[in-house]
């Protein structure tokens, strides 16, 4: 979608740089608005996603430009959280999707439906599809090469998925799927293993989950401006500002902030921004170094879907 979004603003896309494309978001929510609302131009940018996959020079290079602009902007993020990324995003994989798949078509587990290319899983009412009907890849076939390179190449002896809690059934799905094709052992407690981790939804004040597709979003960023904000307002209520410089009070309103949207995703809450009494604690007079829990950091692998 944004690839092709990005050859019709610019043809000549090899000289198109961060200033020409502007605001990444913005150009996000204009491409998805042109998806919807353009039956010819979703038929091309699915075909572009095709392209990609197949590894045509033309949209690699654009897709490595967007990708640029997206990695400079989500390392600022993560930088601020303590997060460290290897990243693997969905191309990383290509080459091993058709061995993959040729291999699960021998042993029977692939068969076509509907133009697609699905797997049936005993007991679900949909298959597990892992080629769709205009030939591309999804995250299915994404997650069964990776998973195949991380326990062929990387000798992983325990893999967890970590997402958001609505593709739990998915990764159901997926685990009984590379079971059935002996990838895994059936015993829980046997390794190789896999497991997936749910973090929850973050749903607005209306109960109704953010979704990244819509056109209207709170940016990760700004909720970490937001927390840090109440988190120092806070704290100059309570009289901190007599006893602590103005670096120690930026840096708890940094870490019990952060800290507070970090461990708000282990349960579904609605976003109120208003309610400082969210970052409230203990009032204490001894300093900041002394009486804030920090959450460690942690190494994740990007999974991304290139489209």
């Amino acid at each position: 979608m944004l690839i092709e979004f990005l050859f019709e603003k610019f043809p000549n896309v090899e000289v198109v740089n961060d200033q020409a494309i502007g605001d990444l978001e913005a150009f996000y929510k204009a491409s998805k608005q042109r998806f919807d609302s353009d039956p010819g131009f979703k038929e091309r940018a699915q075909q572009a996603v095709v392209s990609l996959q197949g590894g045509e020079e033309k949209y690699r290079k654009a897709w490595a430009q967007i990708c640029e602009i997206s990695r400079r902007g989500y390392q600022r993020v993560y930088q601020r959280l303590g997060i460290k990324i290897e990243e693997k995003g969905e191309s990383f994989y290509n080459p091993y999707r058709p061995g993959v798949l040729e291999e699960l078509d021998k042993k029977g587990l692939i068969e076509e439906s509907e133009g697609a290319r699905v797997s049936f899983i005993e007991g679900k009412n949909i298959p597990l599809i892992v080629v769709k009907k205009d030939g591309g890849f999804n995250y299915a076939s994404t997650d069964l090469a990776a998973l195949w390179y991380h326990l062929n190449e990387e000798k992983a002896e325990w893999i967890i998925y970590v997402t958001d809690v609505g593709q739990r059934e998915h990764f159901e799905m997926f685990f009984t799927a590379v079971k059935r094709a002996g990838w895994l052992p059936a015993g829980e407690n046997m390794y190789p293993k896999t497991n997936h981790v749910g973090f929850a939804l973050v749903l607005g004040e209306d109960g109704k989950r953010f979704r990244t597709r819509s056109t209207e979003v709170v940016r990760l960023v700004d909720l970490l401006d937001e927390a840090k904000s109440h988190c120092k307002a806070t704290l100059v209520e309570r009289g901190k500002a007599d006893e602590w410089t103005e670096e120690e009070l930026d840096q708890t309103a940094e870490a019990v902030g952060y800290g507070a949207v970090k461990l708000g995703v282990r349960a579904e809450y609605a976003l109120n921004l208003v309610e400082k009494e969210r970052f409230g604690g203990e009032n204490s007079k001894q300093p900041p170094n002394d009486r804030v829990a920090r959450t460690d950091s942690f190494t994740m692998t990007n999974r991304t879907c290139e489209n």
